[in-house]
């Protein structure tokens, strides 16, 4: 049975399917490369080839008289200085799916088998070449959509989250230390220090220092997930105030019929866009009042719903006109009702190429010009607390694993200085600090279990 943990020879289509100029084959494990040369054109070449070296050769197949599949480029890694620790080659070859199932399928013949999903990546953990937090980053990176989420998911690659966390982890455990010297030999032999001796907990700053990092570091994973999963932005207003036309100005391209009959938009039209490193789902909506026409009015239902279940709602209104009485209405019933969270509206006075005097404090933008574009997209990205330099410095944790082993550590620790308050003994509080620092241990793989590394694994691509 194939599973996680073992170390034979494994091989998997790195790149996407389909017809591609290249597509990259990745080997890894138990004699990979004198597999791999059984079935190459030149093997002693391969075989006698240095780790970070490449060999130009032809994949042959199988069966005899072999056949030419492909030529190839070969990329060499040898144990351990390799991604997965193991002997690794890569092969580079024609990208198309004949190409690569035949290639494939001779590196199976070949005794290769296909790899799991993540199994390159759970390889890399288990020999030390990466911590958990680096392989999670891996699959980030594959998913990002926006520049700024593909920059945060690199700074856990390249071990800045490894780093915060074991530098929280180290002073925790030193705090620990002279928590447990305290429970082992009596309070005058260990210290002279009088608040000691009076029953506080020993080295309570360093953990109200590590506490507050890591309420920092639990703080940031809502806007890390924001920028790696988006958020929904609707657009809605009354008829013809400008709604469609603003949804096709932010796509940069029409996409909304544009017209001046009312009840033009029946059905809801939905686009992709970056705002400010955020991915947004952008959706349109039919103009929102009442209407005898069965088909608007599922419209119109529609606009509703999609608004009660946003991120955001832009509500639209018409510049000239001013508030109606109908945008009352329908402000003063999310208020009151509070169907849609009043608190999710942002209300954008559109035609403001129209307007010559405006009220301080409102947001108005020219759907037909692009005016007051800039300070729409700054006020969305500050309504989700998004600003601009919030993670250029500070490192995040983006998965809900992480998340949710920084909490229970702080969980842990705000419960340890709420007994340390109330004087209580010192055997009571010592297990929480340690709870805290196992937690910590679990983020980065130095404790886990078997059942908990393939439930992660098993979530990457294949390939990775």
């Amino acid at each position: 049975m194939e599973y996680y943990g073992d170390d034979s020879p494994i091989a998997a289509l790195a790149t996407g399917v389909g017809e591609n100029a290249l597509a990259v084959i990745r080997t890894s494990g138990k004699n990979c490369l004198q597999l791999l040369a059984s079935v190459f054109s030149n093997p002693q070449k391969l075989l006698a080839a240095p780790g970070h070296s490449v060999v130009l050769g032809w994949i042959l197949s199988s069966h005899k008289p072999a056949e030419r599949i492909d030529q190839v480029l070969v990329s060499v890694f040898r144990a351990p200085k390799s991604f997965t620790g193991e002997d690794c080659a890569d092969v580079s070859c024609h990208g198309g799916s004949a190409t690569t199932t035949g290639v494939l399928s001779s590196l199976r013949a070949a005794g290769f088998r296909d790899s799991l999903r993540g199994e390159f990546a759970f390889r890399a953990f288990m020999n030390g070449k990466i911590d958990l937090t680096r392989a999670e980053s891996i699959m980030e990176i594959v998913s990002s959509r926006t520049e700024k989420s593909l920059q945060n998911a690199v700074k856990r690659l390249s071990g800045a989250l490894e780093r915060e966390i074991r530098a929280i982890k180290e002073r925790l455990v030193e705090a620990l230390a002279a928590v447990e010297i305290f429970l082992d030999y009596s309070e005058d032999e260990v210290s002279n220090d009088e608040d000691e001796k009076s029953g506080a907990l020993p080295k309570k700053p360093l953990i109200s220092d590590c506490l507050q990092r890591l309420q920092e570091l639990s703080a940031s994973f809502r806007v890390e997930r924001l920028y790696q999963d988006g958020a929904s932005v609707v657009i809605a207003g009354r008829p013809n105030v400008g709604k469609s036309s603003l949804f096709n100005r932010l796509l940069k391209q029409d996409r909304s019929i544009v017209t001046d009959a009312p009840g033009a938009t029946r059905d809801y039209i939905e686009a992709s866009i970056a705002v400010q490193g955020v991915p947004i789902r952008l959706v349109d909506t039919a103009g929102l009042r009442e209407t005898e026409d069965a088909v608007e009015r599922i419209g119109v239902e529609y606009a509703r719903n999609l608004a009660k279940s946003a991120d955001a709602l832009l509500y639209i209104v018409d510049g000239e006109a001013g508030l109606t009485a109908e945008d009352e209405g329908f402000l003063d019933g999310v208020s009151r009702e509070r169907v849609i969270d009043p608190g999710k509206v942002i209300i954008v006075f559109n035609k403001a190429d129209l307007v010559s005097e405006r009220d301080a404090g409102r947001l108005f933008v020219s759907a037909k010009t692009g005016q007051g574009l800039d300070d729409l997209a700054q006020a969305v990205v500050q309504f989700l607390r998004v600003s601009g330099d919030e993670s250029a410095t500070l490192v995040g944790v983006a998965s809900a694993r992480q998340k949710d082993l920084v909490d229970r550590a702080v969980d842990c620790l705000s419960s340890a200085l709420v007994l340390s308050e109330k004087k209580e003994p010192l055997d009571v509080i010592a297990p929480l600090v340690r709870t805290a620092v196992d937690a910590l241990g679990e983020i980065t793989g130095q404790v886990s279990t078997a059942d908990i590394l393939e439930t992660m694994f098993s979530k990457f691509c294949v390939g990775k």
